[in-house]
């Protein structure tokens, strides 16, 4: 049986990251901001956009680079949690962070043109 998701990235998108669990696709790399980030279970990526997530509600965290209020992203299709989305920033410094995505690595492939 072929799983359908609800958006799919073009076949002409050079590297993609989808769910390690379910293959959505979640982000191409062109939306990747950093890799330097840390997520609640290790290393994760920030990036501009994300496909097939479905977001919690946002709650008021304490994280290492200060308050944010984030909510909860999960994959469309599996239900995974994946990281999280960034509603607010409570310190001047990190208000670029605002309206983007943490998607922590262990639950990402890396697709499309790796080497």
């Amino acid at each position: 049986m072929v799983k359908t998701f609800r958006a799919y990235l073009p076949n002409s998108a050079f590297r993609k990251y989808s769910c390690v669990h379910c293959r959505a696709h979640l982000a191409n790399h062109d939306d990747l901001i950093s890799k330097c980030f840390q997520g609640s279970r290790g290393r994760a990526y920030l990036f501009n956009s994300v496909l097939n997530i479905v977001c919690g509600p946002a709650e008021q965290r304490i994280l290492l680079t200060g308050l944010h209020a984030v909510a909860d992203i999960y994959c469309e299709n599996c239900k995974t949690a994946l990281g999280w989305k960034y509603e607010h920033a409570f310190e001047r410094s990190q208000k670029y962070k605002e309206g983007k995505y943490i998607i922590e690595m262990a639950h990402m492939l890396k697709e499309n043109g790796w080497e």
